[in-house]
């Protein structure tokens, strides 16, 4: 039977958006996406040159899954994203009685999220990317390590930012709150 139904060309296919969690409606918006300039990210930790990394994240990762458009600073944008590194941390996370075996890589950030035309802020967001690292004999190697970890905290980071980005696009949220902002000339 199963060499019947393949060699007949029978083919299933799927068509749409797809389903949604919670049964809520499918968004259709016939806008096209926010165009969304993000700035170099402000260093307030004591990890350096953390903020271009951290920035180029956020370009890659809000250019493919924020539903936004990432421009450069010679294009014209609808929102600009700005923020700050407020913290790296490395706590301890498992340790015997002479050495720390595991450790853990936080990043934290503050971004906010500004109409371009109106000036107002739309979107602040207070975040935190985690990463663990397992520590080893060799104080070289861990730095290496830590420096891996903190980098995929970024990446996550980046990645849960966009995401959240991506429900305030879908919701209409910034344009919602754009049209509130700004009176309409009538």
């Amino acid at each position: 039977m199963l060499a019947l139904v393949t060699s007949c060309g029978y083919q299933f296919r799927v068509e749409g958006a797809g389903p949604t969690i919670g049964g809520a409606p499918t968004p259709t918006s016939t806008e096209p996406p926010p165009r969304l300039l993000i700035k170099t990210l402000i260093n307030n930790s004591f990890e350096p040159n953390l903020e271009m990394r951290l920035t180029n994240y956020f370009r890659d990762e809000f250019s493919t899954g924020s539903g936004a458009r990432v421009v450069s600073e010679s294009e014209a944008a609808d929102l600009t994203l700005s923020g700050q590194i407020l913290s790296v941390s490395v706590p301890t996370l498992s340790f015997s009685q002479t050495a720390t075996l595991e450790s853990r890589a936080e990043v934290v950030v503050l971004i906010r999220v500004e109409d371009v035309r109106s000036g107002t802020v739309v979107w602040t967001q207070l975040a935190k990317g985690a990463s663990e690292f397992f520590i080893t004999p060799d104080l070289q190697f861990n730095r290496t390590l830590q420096n891996r970890a903190v980098e995929q905290a970024g990446r996550l980071l980046a990645a849960d930012l966009a995401s959240r980005f991506l429900l305030q696009v879908e919701t209409g949220a910034f344009t919602k709150q754009a049209s509130v902002a700004v009176p309409s000339p009538n």
